[in-house]
């Protein structure tokens, strides 16, 4: 039976929370501060991770960021009430898999716990580190090479770079990749795959991405 860490401080929604998951099967705890939260996290004792960011002692991008900084790679879920898009993409960045914004509905956050969990149970434990034409993704640190060359990525950066890698060879579309790297709904509009495809190109070489015209991007 999985289990699932919740950090949150309001004690409704905790409840709420804790209440549906276990429903749905579910083991479940609470850590309602930064601190407790964090300690929880690095046991290894849980699957997934439910994260508020106004957590009282440090706040969850202090826990998101040193719980990523340990290695681990435990699904996260950032359920917060502090939706800008900065803060959004302070969260991505970080490391997480997904946010969500307060009011939400449970069953959505049902649908992403599930699916976070599916795709973290499908990656091969084993592969600590990817490689691809001189390319090097060490996936417990979150670190990259290019040619021997060390390369600072950002979380999301490196997450596209680790999605293409996995797939190296294999044309994938633009849905595909927010889908998977992402992992939440944007305006069918947004170029934002395409931002961070010129980020990537920019920082690991621009030859090592191509653009198949009206298809998506493949790793070369």
């Amino acid at each position: 039976m999985a289990s699932i860490l919740i950090a949150e401080d309001e004690a409704r929604i905790a409840s709420f929370v804790e209440k549906g998951l276990k429903s749905s099967g579910y083991t479940t705890r609470v850590a309602p501060t930064g601190p407790e939260a964090l300690d929880l996290a690095l046991t290894d004792e849980f699957d997934l991770l439910v994260l508020d960011i106004g957590l009282p002692g440090i706040d969850g991008f202090e826990v998101l960021a040193q719980l990523r900084g340990s290695g681990s790679t435990m699904p996260v879920i950032i359920l917060t009430a502090r939706a800008g898009g900065a803060d959004t993409v302070a969260g991505l960045e970080g490391g997480a898999d997904d946010y969500m914004a307060k009011p939400f509905r449970f069953d959505e956050l049902l649908a992403r716990v599930r699916l976070r969990m599916a795709t973290h149970a499908a990656s091969p434990a084993s592969a600590s580190e990817l490689a691809h034409q001189g390319l090097e993704l060490d996936i417990r640190t979150r670190r990259a090479t290019v040619d021997g060359r060390a390369v600072d990525l950002s979380g999301r950066e490196f997450a596209l770079a680790e999605e293409l890698v996995r797939h190296a060879g294999q044309v994938l579309s633009r849905e595909q990749l927010l889908s998977r790297v992402w992992g939440y709904d944007f305006d069918p509009g947004s170029n934002v795959v395409d931002v961070y495809i010129r980020y990537l190109r920019n920082k690991l070489g621009a030859e090592r991405i191509e653009t198949v015209r009206g298809m998506g991007y493949r790793l070369v």
